[in-house]
């Protein structure tokens, strides 16, 4: 089993979102039309970042060459967070031979994530 987590100041991304570039460069177009859809909550953006930074770290030395776009955080029916890879990160993601879960939270402040790869 490997655990990782990641934490941010929520203020941090709120700064972030105003270079135009930000979105597109870390995520996804299925998780940019999820944002659409929730008019683009800056909890929501932080707990994802959080995620991708906790898979990246989880990943060790096998994350490299993977693109932020390729680790998707999705909602599933319930709105609990999923990881979906693509490309690289599925590549290097299968040969741990392992399953994903995650936690996202935030509060006013400070958003976080805990990814945990298992068997």
């Amino acid at each position: 089993m490997i655990t990782s987590s990641y934490i941010i100041e929520v203020p941090r991304i709120k700064k972030m979102l105003q270079r135009p570039k930000f979105l597109a460069k870390l995520y996804s177009p299925q998780e940019m039309k999820f944002l659409m859809e929730k008019h683009f909550p800056v909890f929501n953006i932080a707990e994802m970042f959080c995620a991708k930074c906790a898979f990246m770290k989880a990943m060790g030395i096998s994350a490299k060459g993977i693109k932020m776009t390729e680790i998707s955080v999705l909602t599933d029916y319930s709105g609990a967070y999923y990881i979906s890879l693509a490309g690289k990160a599925k590549k290097a993601f299968a040969i741990k031979k392992a399953r994903i879960s995650i936690s996202c939270s935030h509060t006013r402040s400070i958003a976080t994530s805990i990814v945990i790869f298992y068997d």
